[in-house]
Order: C-alpha cells, then structure tokens, then sequence
C-alpha cells in the first residue's frame, strides 16, 4: 500500500484528499496543512515512486487507472467513503482518473497547475526526454524540466522543493513517471468528457505559460468547470502564493459543504 498521512479534525469534517505532482511528495503541501486542518479531515499520500513510497513496483502496462486505484485502495482501507480531491500538476490527472473510475467516491475536484493538454513546446521536451532518459542522470533532466516549468526568480522556492524531493525518486521510477506521458493528451481529452458532471475547479498561478491556455479554453467550453488565477504565481501555486491558494480552494470546498460552515 502507499504511504499515507492523515491528520483528523473530527469525525463529521469532509475529508480532503492531497495529490502531489511528479518529482514531488506528499511534503509540498506544508502550506496547505495550518489551513486545512482547521476545516477538513485531511488524507496525505506519496504516490508511487514518491516519497516514503519509493519502492512501489510497476508493471509493464501499469497506467494512471493503476495509480488512481492504489490512492482508492487507501481510501478503502481508511474506509473513508467520499473525498474531495486537492491535486497539482501530475497529480491533477491522478485525481481525475479516480473521479472517472470512481465518482461516487469523489465530492469535489480542486486542480492546482493542472496539466489538461500539452502543447507541442512541451512535447518536444518530453520527447527529448523519453530518448535520452537512459542514459543521462535523470537528476540532470528533471532540474532542466523544472528551469522550464518555473523558470522566475518568485517561482524558486518551489523548483528547489521539487528538485529536492526528486532526489528521493530513482532512476527507474523517474523514467517510468516520464513514459506515462507518452499519450497524454488523448487520455487527458477523454478525462475532461468523463468528469464534468463533477465540480471542478482549476486555480493556475498566472505565470504558468506552459499550461494557462489550454485550461482557459477548457473552463469557457464547461460550465461545470471554473478558473482562479493567482497572481505572481507559476506552476507550483500552492507554494508561490500559499494564502492565495488556501482561501481558494478551502472556500470552493466548503460551497459544496452545507453541513459545515467555516
């Protein structure tokens, strides 16, 4: 099973359930935790290759369905029967791919940084780094990712958070995160189709310029679906701009609570 936290406010609070991005774990929400545990159950987990969850096997054609279903496997066994879903970056597509699989199980979706589409930038580096990710240290390629995804001097904090925590990531599992993306974009198409039933917020940090577009036009086409963007902020909003991000979220959650108040 995967590592987890949880952090208990009460046996009638909502639970919030935290999905890291990859490279990360479940410690780049330090931020969030004063906040959340004042309102929310709270349910950390390092998804696999990550963190304390280092050591999880994969399989040839394990997939994001497979990565969803280990975070349920925890909720099951906590027997926590609804959540809301806190993701960032990759995590983003693990939380909804556990609200396509299992929407009963899931109340709300709040997407920091979400990846929805990738653009043709983008699949470049990733195909440039898919060929030589065999034989350069993945430690080099991941600070080259993470220069481009947050490349301002406001985004540093958050880039040495990652690039620190991916020294806990192997090689191996560094390159088996990196062919997930391989078919990204049909799968993240399909995603959007599946879960728009389900309230969904995106809150981006108004530098992230990899990942902004696709997310606006994706909310103007859903009416379901809703934007927040957080100035002075990139791609790891919840580091950037902490309060900003708190408040957001926390208040989209608690819309969809009318059993608690804040």
């Amino acid at each position: 099973m995967l590592y987890y936290k949880t952090i208990i406010k009460s046996n009638d609070s909502e639970w919030v359930t935290l999905l890291h991005g990859a490279g990360g774990s479940s410690s780049i929400w330090f931020k969030q935790m004063r906040y959340y545990r004042k309102h929310f159950n709270i349910l950390l987990v390092d998804l696999r290759g990550h963190g304390k969850s280092a050591n999880k096997e994969w399989k040839k054609n394990d997939s994001f369905e497979h990565l969803a279903k280990e975070v349920v496997d925890v909720l099951d066994y906590l027997k926590i029967d609804k959540t809301h879903i806190i993701g960032m970056s990759l995590g983003t597509i693990v939380g909804q791919t556990m609200a396509e699989s299992y929407p009963e199980r899931i109340s709300t979706l709040v997407l920091g940084g979400a990846i929805i589409n990738v653009n043709l930038r983008t699949k470049f580096l990733l195909a440039i780094g898919r060929t030589i990710m065999n034989f350069v240290p993945y430690m080099l390629l991941y600070k080259l990712f993470a220069y481009i995804i947050m490349p301002r001097k406001a985004h540093e904090e958050s880039r040495l958070r990652f690039v620190n925590e991916a020294k806990k990531v192997s090689q191996k599992q560094f390159i088996k995160w990196v062919k997930l993306t391989k078919l990204v974009n049909p799968y993240l198409a399909h995603l959007q189709v599946a879960t728009k039933d389900i309230p969904t917020l995106f809150i981006m940090g108004e530098e992230d310029y990899l990942f902004m577009q696709p997310v606006e036009r994706l909310v103007k086409e859903n009416g379901n679906f809703s934007l927040e963007i957080i100035e002075q902020a990139g791609h790891v909003c919840n580091i950037d701009q902490p309060e900003a991000f708190n408040q957001i979220s926390s208040k989209f959650i608690m819309k969809h609570v009318k059993s608690v108040t804040m």
